[in-house]
């Protein structure tokens, strides 16, 4: 294997990786009767109360008729609500109900379960490593938005 086949075979494991973390949270989702997508919103919508659909489909990547009808479903299971605020139908905020957000409570717990999962392969030496050589690739790397 020459050095480009090495490379695409690392960045391949690498991608490996962020699928199986991104699995695990999809499992834990759905273990709630969740779609990635609605456990991703109704976490959103717990650290940004009062978003606006805008906000969420900016976050979520999708169109407003996609996030609109994300947030319909979870409304009728009484995950989310909207409400109308200053009189104008076009500007309603999104709150998660305590329904909600017992629903996900537990999620940060969760994931830090899967990423240990993940590096349970590696003893104390070999995960600080490979932090420091994950540092020095994406130290000049565009920063993902948080937007």
């Amino acid at each position: 294997m020459d050095g480009r086949d090495s490379t695409l075979a690392t960045l391949e494991l690498i991608r490996w990786i962020a699928w199986a973390k991104h699995k695990g949270g999809e499992d834990w989702f759905r273990s709630r009767e969740l779609s990635f997508e609605q456990g991703f919103v109704l976490g959103y919508v717990i650290q940004q109360p009062g978003a606006i659909q805008r906000d969420i489909a900016q976050k979520t990547r999708r169109g407003a008729a996609s996030v609109s009808s994300l947030l319909q479903g979870l409304e009728r299971r009484g995950l989310v609500e909207r409400r109308m605020e200053g009189g104008d139908e076009r500007s309603k905020r999104v709150y998660a109900t305590p329904v909600g957000m017992e629903l996900i409570a537990g999620i940060d717990s969760a994931m830090a379960d899967v990423d240990e999962a993940i590096l349970a392969p590696l003893d104390p030496l070999e995960r600080t490593a490979l932090h420091t050589l994950l540092e020095k690739i994406t130290a000049e790397l565009p920063k993902p938005t948080r937007s």
